[in-house]
């Protein structure tokens, strides 16, 4: 008995994850972190590596994914329509809230280049992931797989295009369980209050661009 009481009191809880600086100033500034807000939403935040289409790291020490509360709550509401059609799915987010300066530095990567359209412009205000209003994200499977979507997340071309998808499906670049794929992700997101962008079929806003500007306040 005393050998065990011994190793009961030597055990210590683990100490809570030192949160990076920007997820501390995230915080001050009222955004929410997913992972805290809804745990069962995987995170995956692809900028905190350099195989993005920068190739480079662009989040030197975000490792945390946030949105404004706005959008984290309707977030949650498309992780409960995903599991409802299929309870062993969940959304897994790619990006999320993404300061101003971290734009800067996409775009510094594409000005000048046919990839600019991808990219929206800080001197301009930036985009809806500047407001913590946008998140990139995709579904994971029962074995906890990302679902194939015909193309990376982050790839800038036609083939990523939710305009072009009966094109792609008829020229063979795209299948039809794919577009399936991207079809379930879209009507849960749209469901829960979140608009697609036609270039990319994984990015979807909270709101329009003008409406941001004017009620939130952008992260520099």
């Amino acid at each position: 008995m005393e050998g065990d009481a011994a190793c009961s009191d030597s055990i210590e809880e683990a100490p809570a994850p030192v949160k990076s600086r920007t997820a501390r100033y995230l915080d001050s500034l009222g955004f929410v972190n997913i992972a805290e807000a809804d745990s069962s939403i995987a995170i995956d935040l692809m900028y905190t590596r350099a195989d993005n289409f920068t190739g480079t790291i662009l989040y030197e020490d975000l490792k945390e994914a946030y949105l404004h509360p706005d959008a984290m709550k309707s977030l949650k509401q498309a992780q409960h329509l995903l599991r409802e059609r299929h309870p062993g799915y969940s959304l897994v987010v790619y990006d999320a809230a993404r300061p101003l300066s971290v734009q800067q530095k996409m775009w510094d990567t594409v000005k000048g280049t046919s990839k600019y359209i991808y990219v929206s412009n800080p001197s301009r205000g930036g985009g809806l992931h500047n407001y913590g209003l946008a998140v990139d994200i995709s579904i994971l499977d029962d074995k906890g797989l990302p679902l194939p979507m015909g193309t990376p997340v982050d790839h800038l071309g036609k083939e990523a295009h939710i305009t072009e998808e009966a094109a792609l499906v008829a020229q063979g670049k795209l299948t039809e369980q794919e577009r399936a794929n991207r079809l379930l992700l879209r009507q849960v997101m749209k469901e829960a209050g979140f608009r697609p962008l036609p270039s990319e079929w994984w990015h979807f806003n909270r709101t329009g661009r003008q409406t941001a500007k004017e009620r939130y306040r952008v992260i520099p």
